[in-house]
């Protein structure tokens, strides 16, 4: 467990006071082609701690598909509910082992589930994740929005307006940005330093699904790209600094 510390105060270089993280289950995979990679989970949670040692309000929503993808479960014959709830456990797991990096780096966090399950996460009560942020803790949202049919994109951007987050940021794997088509099979792929969230939806473009741009976009909440393994992008791109695309407007 983590030792008892002085809250930090807010960087004044920081562009935002509170933010929502939204990374992928496949970002805790590393190299591997399954499941959680420690050292890549740790890695993370140092570039989390960093935002965090700015006196940033960090809130985390992580995917699950490195361990089981509702969607996936589904096309091959499964129920499409008991898919989706099986994808939010793996939400769960991929929380908790978030859970112990950041507080084996000295950071107090609380997993906060939309599935009750009171030995292991705290039920979902706005009020009370609030507080926990007013404390510098990192929350940790789990288990999506508890409903199936949703994305863990869509817990992301619900959570992050119920939270009053100033932008989200969401952390990807091998690209700096939004680009007009994937950067991987397209050499002449042109990146985006600003668009829009009708462009984005006008252009057909695979940043979060559409009805989690709906919802951000009707709350006029940013949305930031950014590469998630680039060492100190994360507290970089607070600072004003870095390479991103920024969805607004």
């Amino acid at each position: 467990m983590p030792q008892p510390q002085e809250k930090p105060e807010l960087d004044p270089a920081a562009a935002y006071k509170r933010v929502m993280l939204k990374i992928s289950g496949e970002a805790l995979m590393g190299d591997q082609g399954f499941g959680l990679h420690p050292p890549t989970v740790q890695r993370i949670a140092r570039e989390v701690k960093t935002v965090h040692d700015m006196g940033v309000e960090i809130c985390m929503v992580i995917g699950g598909g490195n361990i089981f993808r509702g969607l996936s479960g589904s096309a091959q014959g499964m129920e499409r509910t008991t898919a989706d709830y099986m994808g939010m456990l793996a939400t769960v797991m991929n929380a908790l082992a978030m859970q112990s990096a950041l507080e084996g780096l000295g950071v107090f966090t609380r997993v906060i589930s939309a599935i009750r399950m009171d030995e292991v996460a705290e039920p979902y009560i706005r009020r009370r994740a609030v507080r926990h942020l007013e404390k510098k803790r990192v929350c940790i949202f789990a288990a999506g929005t508890g409903n199936p049919y949703f994305t863990t994109d869509t817990a992301a951007t619900l959570r992050a307006n119920e939270m009053a987050c100033e932008a989200i940021f969401m952390g990807k794997n091998g690209v700096d940005g939004i680009y007009d088509k994937d950067p991987k099979e397209h050499a002449d792929a042109v990146r985006y330093d600003e668009i829009s969230y009708d462009d984005v939806f006008a252009k057909r473009l695979k940043v979060m699904d559409a009805s989690a741009i709906a919802l951000a976009r009707d709350n006029n909440l940013p949305l930031i790209v950014f590469p998630l393994d680039e060492p100190g992008g994360f507290r970089g791109i607070l600072s004003g600094e870095g390479t991103y695309t920024k969805v607004q407007g």
